[in-house]
């Protein structure tokens, strides 16, 4: 038990307060450990391990979603993880507001649902520029109507489906969205007190800025918990076949376009010539019509061919293929 302070030393001590001639600072006992509450109604299921897994995981997953949606959206997307927490399922529903855009995604072989739910000014400016607009999002929220969770439902879907690569290091999943809701009383796929790990992520579309969260249910990821750890999950990683990478690598750089260009001839003139040059005129190059003609890839002498055309196209066919470079 501490020691019990007279009157006269209290007073002298909140005056010394007063004055600020101590610190409360220096009262309090050096050797002192601060005491963190625990919530045995709410026991913590998820580690800062588990929690730092995850946003390794959508981390990947919203630079997949930053390299597809622009070819669907025309329009620049960036994507930031901002945070990561545990919390209950009811905490998570009545913080949503109505209207609210949830996916309800199976995420197959785990049991359960996991619950995806956008911002709906990034849902309303999805729908914008898929009709055709600058993807502007509305002055003033309202429900959606069923052609715009058509189009969202189509949006959402290329989502889902990102989501199989980002998760392969720990279980391969077949995530299929089973349904989108707009009024989270209809969203109740969890139980309230469910503990729930909540993954924020930022998405920039365009001007248009908005939250994604991600919930995931500890009863759907409880099988594979024990794989939720950077150790493990980098070490998985690293296991991989190498041939899967260069496949990978191959794929991505067969889809890549390179500039190709066909030297028809080289002529010499002066100055002179060329400044009074005028349509009709002809300039005589060092090529006959039936010369080869050099083919560069990029900068690179790749290929001889012969000029000719074919619809009402010019062309060239290819006769030879140079190995080294010239």
């Amino acid at each position: 038990m501490g020691e019990v302070l007279s009157q006269s030393e209290i007073d002298n001590l909140l005056k010394q307060l007063s004055a600020g001639e101590l610190d409360v600072n220096e009262i309090n006992d050096s050797n002192e450990k601060p005491v963190k509450n625990y919530d045995f109604a709410r026991p913590s299921k998820f580690s800062k391990e588990h929690l730092r897994t995850l946003e390794i995981i959508f981390e990947h997953f919203g630079r997949l979603l930053s390299t597809d949606l622009p070819a669907y959206l025309r329009k620049s997307v960036s994507i930031e993880v901002m945070n990561s927490e545990a919390i209950t399922y009811s905490e998570f529903s009545n913080a949503l507001s109505n209207p609210v855009l949830l996916g309800i995604v199976n995420f197959a072989p785990l049991k359960g649902n996991i619950v995806i739910e956008m911002a709906s000014n990034l849902g309303f400016a999805i729908v914008d520029r898929m009709l055709g607009g600058y993807g502007e999002p509305l002055e003033k929220n309202r429900d959606y109507s069923e052609i715009e969770l058509s189009i969202l439902e189509r949006v959402m879907v290329i989502c889902v489906n990102l989501l199989r690569e980002p998760w392969q290091n720990v279980v391969s999943i077949e995530p299929r969205l089973e349904r989108l809701e707009t009024n989270s009383q209809f969203a109740q796929v969890i139980s309230p007190s469910e503990m729930t790990a909540i993954i924020t992520m930022s998405i920039r579309i365009g001007t248009v800025e908005g939250f994604m969260n991600v919930c995931l249910p500890f009863i759907t990821l409880e099988a594979v918990m024990d794989k939720l750890n950077t150790k493990y999950w980098f070490s998985n990683m690293q296991m991989k076949d190498d041939a899967s990478y260069d496949e990978v690598i191959s794929s991505l750089i067969e889809k890549a376009e390179v500039p190709i260009k066909a030297i028809l001839g080289n002529s010499t003139i002066s100055v002179n010539d060329f400044a009074s040059l005028q349509k009709g005129d002809i300039i005589r190059l060092d090529k006959k019509t039936d010369d080869e003609l050099s083919i560069y890839v990029g900068n690179i002498y790749k290929f001889t061919a012969l000029p000719g055309a074919t619809e009402k196209n010019y062309a060239v066919k290819v006769t030879s293929v140079v190995r080294e470079e010239k």
